[in-house]
């Protein structure tokens, strides 16, 4: 298994294949102010030349020939590179999610499960998770979630999934914390009586984490928060008109 700095080396090499000659200028140059960002600012300074590159990503990151056009992918994986070669506190992630495009909070919360930020950004999971955007809730319920979500907002986050049609698969560590859970169970049940009373149909994904919720002979796993490191990066494809990244 990769570690992360081995993930976020080969994201590098991955996005400058992909990117032209000018964005692969853009790409070293914003890597480059953003290591000089990670240096403690001044009270009260102007924010550092890095995050105007941040929100610049979407139409300086292009590929192929004249017109150059911008490749919105490629972008999302040079916002993830600059959050972590800025090793972005939590106070950063959370002014560039609150001003940012939803594209730029997706980025934030793909980049979450690099940073050393311990719970203080969970705010920003909670916040994704309130939305129904699935582009955005198929980031907020990836590694850093699983690590730092109680298991009662963790429960809500997979319903939120099935309401909103997100895969289940994009529940980082999804199968050890579903497993044996007795309140999630009931949760899941009550959602399947309320569908077939509505004469709808109840999802695949529904099915599974029955499944996976029924008891066992073996000690359950616990619902808490699970220490696992998983690819803070992997399949996180939700349904609807977004398409992920997976940079």
């Amino acid at each position: 298994m990769l570690t992360p700095e081995q993930r976020l080396d080969h994201l590098h090499t991955s996005l400058r294949a992909r990117l032209d000659i000018p964005a692969r200028t853009w790409l070293t140059t914003a890597l480059t102010e953003a290591a000089q960002g990670a240096e403690p600012a001044p009270a009260g300074g102007a924010p550092p030349a890095w995050e105007m590159r941040f929100a610049s990503a979407g139409r300086c990151c292009t590929r192929g020939e004249p017109p150059h056009e911008p490749d919105p992918e490629a972008a999302e994986a040079a916002r993830v590179l600059m959050l972590c070669t800025a090793r972005a506190d939590a106070p950063t992630v959370t002014r560039l999610a609150a001003h940012g495009t939803a594209a730029e909070r997706r980025a934030v919360l793909l980049a979450l499960p690099y940073l050393e930020l311990g719970p203080a950004a969970t705010p920003l999971v909670e916040d994704a998770l309130r939305t129904n955007d699935t582009w955005l809730v198929a980031a907020a319920v990836g590694p850093y979630a699983a690590r730092h979500l109680d298991a009662h907002a963790w429960r809500h986050a997979v319903l939120k999934c099935l309401f909103t049609g997100v895969p289940l698969s994009a529940v980082a560590e999804f199968a050890p914390r579903a497993r044996s859970d007795a309140e999630l169970a009931r949760m899941l049940r009550d959602y399947a009586r309320e569908r077939t009373a509505a004469g709808r149909d109840l999802p695949d994904d529904l099915h599974h984490a029955l499944a996976l919720t029924e008891p066992t002979s073996a000690h359950p796993t616990p619902a808490g928060p699970s220490p696992t490191h998983h690819n803070p990066t992997g399949p996180q494809t939700p349904t609807g008109p977004h398409t992920s990244t997976e940079p």
